[in-house]
């Protein structure tokens, strides 16, 4: 019985030991800056000055503040149109490229190239893309007698421009709907041939529904990555033209970094992970009602 407790004892210290580096690491790299920024978002703090404990003012500033506005419907904007695009077209891809077609290596290598590009190296090249005049994107357009809109130069479009380019990089996406198309088990389509069935039969009872939860796990962290949307507007535009793409993040970066308002920025943080946080829960409680888990 001791000798039992005894290798007991040894297996809980040497599992403590094994993951002591990554707790060391979650409490000075997350934990820490987590409690630090909700108290700083209290405080009156400029980063050279020390922070003045201000309650909820930095909160209530916000709310008065024109351009958060801004930036939150900017930010929505861009979430209500990239996330629902980004499901459909990477799913479509995905489709395709579970196809038994000739050159399907290279189509797949194709298709996920973006993704493992850098973000400031794809916006350097969406830049040339876009351009009014000269972009690739325009110059198309113009060959079969279509006007191209102004895109990143155009407060209309420069938003739509933006989304265009994150439609461009969803090969991670592709990849994950691409494994659960191939996790559908394969006889469920033979017995729905052996009774007839159609194609688009076959995708609405037997793909779509098993697909449910990869299209759930994509949903949320399509939202959650859309809401920190950063790199284009801070590469591509500076947030203009007329703050027309100042999205969130890119706003709470401003605030922090260029006008020194570190306690403001923090109440952005917070305020930004509530709002995330609202939406994801609102997902999960709606995935009941749609989401088949065979």
């Amino acid at each position: 019985m001791r000798k039992r407790l005894s290798l007991k004892n040894h297996e809980k210290w040497a599992f403590y030991g094994f993951i002591s580096p990554w707790l060391i690491g979650f409490v000075l790299f997350a934990v820490g800056p987590i409690t630090a920024s909700l108290y700083l978002s209290f405080t009156d703090y400029s980063i050279i000055s020390s922070a003045k404990f201000i309650g909820l003012k930095n909160y209530s500033d916000l709310l008065k503040d024109s351009l958060f506005w801004v930036s939150l419907y900017n930010t929505v904007y861009y979430v209500i149109f990239f996330v629902p695009l980004g499901i459909i077209i990477s799913f479509g891809l995905a489709m395709f490229l579970n196809q038994n077609v000739k050159g399907l290596a290279i189509y797949r290598t194709i298709y996920y190239l973006p993704a493992v590009m850098p973000a400031v190296a794809n916006a350097v090249l969406w830049i040339w893309l876009l351009d009014p005049q000269w972009g690739l994107i325009n110059t198309g357009l113009e060959i079969i007698g279509i006007q191209g809109p102004g895109w990143l130069a155009s407060e209309q479009w420069s938003k739509p421009g933006i989304i265009l380019m994150s439609l461009w990089s969803l090969g991670s996406w592709i990849i994950i709907y691409l494994a659960g198309l191939q996790g559908v088990p394969t006889q469920f389509y033979d017995a729905a041939e052996i009774d007839g069935a159609t194609k688009l039969q076959k995708f609405f009872n037997i793909t779509l529904p098993l697909m449910t939860p990869t299209i759930f796990f994509t949903s949320i962290i399509g939202l959650i990555g859309a809401f920190q949307i950063f790199t284009q507007a801070y590469i591509m535009t500076s947030g203009g033209p007329v703050d027309s793409t100042l999205f969130y993040a890119f706003y709470l970066y401003r605030s922090a970094f260029n006008y020194l308002k570190m306690g403001y920025a923090s109440s952005m943080a917070w305020i930004l992970f509530i709002i995330v946080l609202i939406f994801t829960v609102i997902q999960f409680k709606l995935s009941r009602k749609w989401v088949f888990y065979g």
